[in-house]
């Protein structure tokens, strides 16, 4: 196939490893951007090194979901069957940008072409669409994770991919990100905050956290900013079944910095509430580290909790 039209077309049964009201769905989805990356770029990406046999990393830098009627995030169930297409696109250099459609099975679109213009523009109201954002990383000091730098591995190849075309570009919606410490800058149209800024500490588990090259997991990051947001959500009177019930409708998360075992960070939390809808709402977050101040990612979660809920 010629690689403008070039797909990968998965048949999945949702197993307890894909589900829960946490980030599994998440690191999932991460685990078919890479498998995708290999098989486009004819890269090991689970044992990619550079000339000199330093390993490197494909990081995740931007990841994006919308979440639709039928499959969202946190509303897949043991056994429920989906089409998975994902497509990989150049972005510049060594990055690589991955989009995923998530459609109920016997839906059509299994191996149906997918077109950005859908992701961004028409996409199915069914369907959940992921976005994903990765660079090639390497450590600047191998005792650490404070330090990573941008070093593609040897033989890595994207040249015969297609671009994603520049008006889907989120180049500029990150960057704006990373400078302001939200993606919700400038404020989103529609919505006014509610509430005051809180913040909320959390402890690196090295259980939990840290993945199998010693770095921190990038879905480690969903969970990081889902348990902020709960303490959040019991804040304001509400219940565990209010959050796992919550459809997400679209969620960012910047991944900019990484951490060493031991850390502690600060997760500050603002709200932001749909004017004309009591249902909606944002979730503006911020992850850095407490003793440095040193910004490691930032989120926004827009969800809709279910009337029947209130």
């Amino acid at each position: 196939m010629m690689p403008e039209t070039t797909a990968l077309h998965r048949k999945v049964i949702v197993a307890p490893g894909m589900c829960s009201g946490g980030s599994l769905i998440f690191g999932r989805i991460g685990d078919w951007t890479w498998e995708s990356v290999a098989e486009t770029c004819r890269t090991n990406v689970h044992a990619a090194r550079t000339a000199e046999g330093q390993p490197t990393y494909l990081s995740f830098y931007y990841y994006r979901v919308w979440g639709g009627k039928v499959v969202h995030p946190h509303g897949l169930a043991f056994g429920d069957e989906l089409e998975v297409t994902s497509r990989v696109f150049q972005f510049g250099g060594g990055s690589v940008l991955t989009l995923h459609r998530l459609a109920p099975a016997g839906s059509g679109l299994g191996t149906a072409f997918l077109d950005p213009a859908e992701v961004y523009e028409t996409p199915d109201p069914e369907c959940m669409y992921a976005e994903t954002l990765n660079r090639w990383i390497a450590r600047g000091n191998p005792g650490s994770n404070r330090v990573l730098s941008e070093t593609v591995p040897d033989g890595f190849d994207n040249t015969d991919l297609p671009r994603l075309p520049n008006r889907f570009s989120p180049r500029t919606l990150v960057g704006r990100a990373r400078g302001a410490g939200s993606f919700l800058t400038p404020a989103p149209p529609g919505f006014a905050v509610a509430g005051a800024e809180l913040s909320f500490e959390y402890a690196l588990d090295a259980v939990r956290d840290i993945n199998g090259a010693g770095l921190v997991y990038f879905a480690s990051y969903f969970s990081i900013f889902d348990t902020a947001l709960l303490r959040l959500w019991r804040g304001l009177g509400r219940t565990e079944r209010q959050f796992l019930q919550r459809r997400v409708i679209d969620q960012k998360v910047g991944f900019f910095g990484n951490a060493d075992l031991g850390s502690l960070f600060t997760v500050t939390a603002r709200r932001w509430q749909n004017v004309t809808d009591p249902l909606s709402e944002i979730a503006d977050l911020e992850l850095r580290d407490s003793a440095s101040g040193r910004l490691l990612a930032v989120a926004a979660v827009e969800t809709e909790t279910p009337s029947t809920l209130v």
